[in-house]
């Protein structure tokens, strides 16, 4: 059993920054893949970021590539999420997910894991 605990969410304005983190426990955290996704009222659940095991892979959705920054720290169990230039238009809960093997994966399926979300709302 994995349980994943996000914060560091919160109301920003357009064009601000948060970061959020994932802390993972149960588990040897360094041997699997991980995953931020987000959720916006009435949508589906969609990808956001992902990184492997060691972190020499991250994935991004094009809706965040060069704003958003996954990152993990294995001694602390924790992965990031460094989130700039806030859009109105990322206001949603966001997820960290656990993947059972080291490779990444884009798709909500692939993930074992999951935390209970972190709300994040971007004003205009």
């Amino acid at each position: 059993q994995v349980q994943l605990v996000e914060s560091g969410g919160g109301l920003v304005p357009a064009g601000g920054s948060l970061r959020l983190s994932c802390a993972a426990s149960g588990r040897t955290f360094s041997s699997y893949a991980m995953g931020w996704f987000r959720q916006a009222p009435g949508k589906e659940r969609e990808f956001v970021a992902a990184i492997s095991s060691i972190g020499a892979n991250t994935y991004y959705a094009d809706s965040v590539k060069g704003r958003f920054t996954i990152s993990r720290d294995n001694a602390k169990n924790t992965v990031y999420l460094q989130m700039n230039s806030l859009k109105p238009e990322d206001t949603a809960v966001y997820y960290c997910a656990v993947r059972g093997i080291g490779s990444s994966s884009i798709m909500p399926r692939s993930y074992d894991y999951w935390g209970q979300g972190t709300q994040v709302t971007v004003s205009s």
